[in-house]
């Protein structure tokens, strides 16, 4: 492992490197920054070892990008991409977004907002389900916030006019983009060709290797195990908490030897927590997640708030037991058949079709039983909390009592603090380590008016820093 083989005075700038291309996928000459690129070009050589080692990855580096080529082991409906805004894509916004590199693949070096547009509809009208009206506010603006997502990563750059002008009126408004095509190349590079999938299942995995077993194929246990090992380091750094409860026999004997986080320690520099149930990494530099926790927020200090709060209600001793069920299973094929019946029966070249394998897609068959807390107590708790907090919080969510406590469920969701289930949420080990979370009100009553309606005037510290959850990956990596 190169990693190791470093000097120990340019080891913090190597593991900066490895978290940047691992948090990213793609880096540009302009993003995520304009160091990002340089710092990669220096340590490619030995990154490109350690990712192939470590995780099966395949790092490709030019004059002009960095492109992680990433394994998936399994479908995350929470790994969605986002608009400038911070709103989750949705299917149209993924359409348009597909559409949009296809038409920039065969345009030139210039092009405007409206001609993309067109390109986009014209493609849009040969796709069952899909369409683009510029004379629908919705679908303009589903449109820009597709090509906001290429101007952010650099494939397109804003030369002249405003994107927010087209979408506000397409008559009036107009913008020119350059298109950087070493971007847009290296945006769409998916594993297989496919026209030639049937399902979604192809892009995993697992897919491979269960077909070579059905063909009588024995691979060496030794590369069994080199891929256990890599399957184990990936969940590390893709998953903020990894439980060995939900993971297989082999898995969790790759979990428990001190070797597989430690690698990833290594390259990474973060820092590992070990316990009975599991391993979290620890960023304590907050730069390798796209959901930092803590963090500040109304969301997330409410998140923080009630993780408190259930661990207490669990670890309380004079409070009702607790009914205890065992994790729900993961609704991956559910999630699988949703995304095949998206896919265009016309655009498969049946003839050229893989044969996809029915690989497993549930995270294990946990039976370990973990408290239920009801959601009639998460209602009343988060009550209770914007009774004592809520003049601090922001406005949207002081009118807006669910939704708040929607969000910061579904932040301690993905966190894997929690699980959610049929009548409330499951509270999952790591939980724990946000009891005892502590509360100070900001007195600003000294400040000038110009502060006086800001929102974030709760301080909510927790005993330490969560594990945090790589970003999202771009597309073709799904």
């Amino acid at each position: 492992m190169r990693a190791r083989e470093i000097q120990p005075l340019a080891l913090d700038s190597y593991q900066r490197a490895a978290r940047i291309i691992l948090s990213n996928h793609l880096v540009t000459q302009s993003y995520p920054d304009r160091i990002a690129l340089p710092l990669l070009r220096r340590w490619a050589t030995e990154l490109r070892e350690d990712l192939l080692e470590l995780f099966g990855y395949r790092l490709e580096v030019t004059e002009t990008t960095a492109r992680l080529f990433t394994v998936a082991d399994r479908l995350d409906p929470t790994a969605a991409a986002r608009t400038t805004n911070d709103r989750t894509f949705d299917r149209h916004r993924y359409a348009y977004l597909a559409l949009c590199l296809a038409a920039l693949g065969r345009a030139g070096n210039q092009i405007t907002l409206s001609e993309l547009a067109d390109h986009v509809a014209a493609d849009a009208a040969q796709v069952d389900g899909v369409d683009l009206s510029t004379e629908r506010s919705a679908d303009r603006d589903a449109f820009v916030d597709a090509v906001g997502w290429l101007a952010a990563r650099g494939a397109i750059t804003l030369a002249d006019g405003d994107a927010g002008g087209w979408a506000a009126n397409p008559s009036a408004g107009e913008a020119l983009y350059d298109i950087d095509r070493s971007v847009v190349v290296a945006l769409f590079r998916p594993p297989r060709a496919l026209q030639h999938l049937t399902s979604i299942r192809g892009l995993l995995s697992g897919s491979e290797a269960q077909a070579a077993d059905e063909d009588g194929y024995s691979p060496d246990r030794s590369t069994d195990l080199r891929e256990t090992a890599r399957r184990v380091r990936r969940s590390l750094v893709e998953r903020p908490v990894v439980y060995a409860d939900q993971l297989d026999d082999d898995e969790r004997l790759q979990l428990a030897l001190p070797r597989t986080a430690a690698d990833v320690e290594a390259l990474t520099g973060l820092v590992a927590e070990r316990r009975a149930e599991g391993i979290a990494l620890i960023d304590t530099s907050g730069r390798m997640s796209d959901l930092r926790f803590p963090s500040t927020g109304t969301v997330a200090q409410v998140a923080l708030l009630l993780a408190g709060e259930i661990a207490d209600r669990v670890l309380d001793p004079d409070a009702v037991q607790l009914v205890r069920m065992p994790v729900p299973e993961a609704r991956t094929s559910d999630l699988i058949a949703q995304l095949d019946s998206a896919i265009p029966a016309g655009g498969i070249f049946h003839g050229l079709a893989e044969r996809t394998a029915e690989i497993p897609v549930a995270e294990g068959g946990a039976t370990e039983l973990f408290p239920l807390i009801e959601d009639s107590w998460i209602r009343h708790t988060v009550e209770d909390l914007i009774r004592r907090y809520g003049r601090t919080f922001a406005a949207q969510w002081q009118a807006d009592h669910d939704g708040l406590r929607h969000e910061a469920v579904a932040v301690l969701d993905k966190q894997r603090l929690v699980r959610r289930t049929s009548g409330g949420v499951l509270a999952l080990p790591a939980l724990a380590r946000y009891r005892g979370v502590v509360v100070n009100i900001r007195d600003r009553a000294g400040q000038p008016q110009l502060f006086a309606d800001d929102p974030e005037s709760v301080a909510v510290q927790a005993p330490v820093l969560a594990p945090q959850p790589p970003s999202e990956p771009v597309p073709s990596d799904q």
